[in-house]
């Protein structure tokens, strides 16, 4: 299998595609973690933990506690026991990062794939790919809610519809925007649920903390429409008032005519605001 490229990043991607199946799945290869592999994962998990207590949203906090998963590097097998149950999802295995159309197809049959290799010593604050410890701690627990659970399956059929009209990268800023790096309001704060955040103790804080950066209600339209890099911390995050949120709007919505009417649109640059937008003013504690 021939190693994917990405547009949306300036970095050689890492991973070891060779044996990967035509879907890009790998096996975990659980054993061939090392003992200090497992002691960088429960450092990583413990710095990602403390701040979850409190940046974290309630789904977040409850799926991870769940999972159980801070003394060394989760097996998927033992994951799976407890996603099926609930949510009926599946991780599988995957080299690292995959193309559009596979990803979609896997999440429409409620496959979530999950790299297998770790990130090194000095990648511990922020990584550019998605590692293990970015796809289990920052996606899985959230898999256990019924809301993000519905909503990732929904999202992954969409693909064929985006690819028939080209349009895609616009369906992928909606993933983008939300399952990685999404906020939402609950209790009157802002919380991160996205999995992009949540992963790094650098973004997490700077996402709810930062004075300067860009925070929006989130409008589907307006997501699509923009556009974002993945070697650095976002410009722009956008806010849902709740989880539900993210079905209602999306399916109440006829991509047709906005693929029609921006797909071949320059996209809005990260951190721009329109005329007559309102950022988030309010600030997390």
């Amino acid at each position: 299998m021939k190693k994917p490229t990405t547009e949306t990043s300036t970095s050689e991607l890492r991973g070891e595609y060779g044996q990967a199946a035509a879907d890009y799945t790998v096996g975990q290869d659980w054993h061939a973690y090392t003992p200090e592999m497992h002691e960088r994962w429960r450092r990583l998990h413990a710095r990602q933990s403390a701040l979850v207590e409190t940046h974290a949203c309630t789904a977040f906090r409850e799926g991870l506690a769940r999972l159980d998963c801070a003394e060394g590097i989760p097996r998927f097998e033992d994951a799976n026991a407890i996603l099926g149950p609930v949510t009926g999802w599946q991780l599988v295995g995957v080299p690292g990062f995959i193309p559009d159309a596979v990803f979609f197809d896997h999440l429409a049959h409620r496959r979530f794939p999950v790299t297998r290799w770790l990130r090194e010593e000095h990648e511990l604050d922020y990584l550019v790919e998605p590692d293990v410890f970015h796809d289990f701690f920052g996606h899985v627990p959230m898999l256990l809610d019924p809301t993000i659970a519905d909503f990732l399956e929904l999202y992954g059929r969409a693909g064929a519809r985006a690819m028939e009209m080209d349009a895609l990268d616009m369906l992928a800023r909606i993933y983008w925007y939300t399952i990685e790096f999404g906020l939402v309001r609950e209790g009157g704060d802002l919380k991160v649920f996205g999995a992009g955040i949540i992963s790094s103790s650098g973004e997490t804080r700077f996402s709810l903390e930062d004075r300067d950066v860009l925070r929006l209600p989130f409008e589907a339209v307006r997501v699509m429409r923009t556009g974002y890099m993945i070697d650095s911390f976002q410009k722009t995050y956008f806010v849902l008032e709740s989880l539900p949120q993210l079905i209602a709007d999306l399916v109440s919505l006829d991509f047709g005519p906005v693929y029609e009417t921006w797909r071949t649109a320059l996209p809005i640059p990260a951190g721009d605001v329109l005329p007559g937008e309102t950022p988030f003013g309010e600030l997390t504690s």
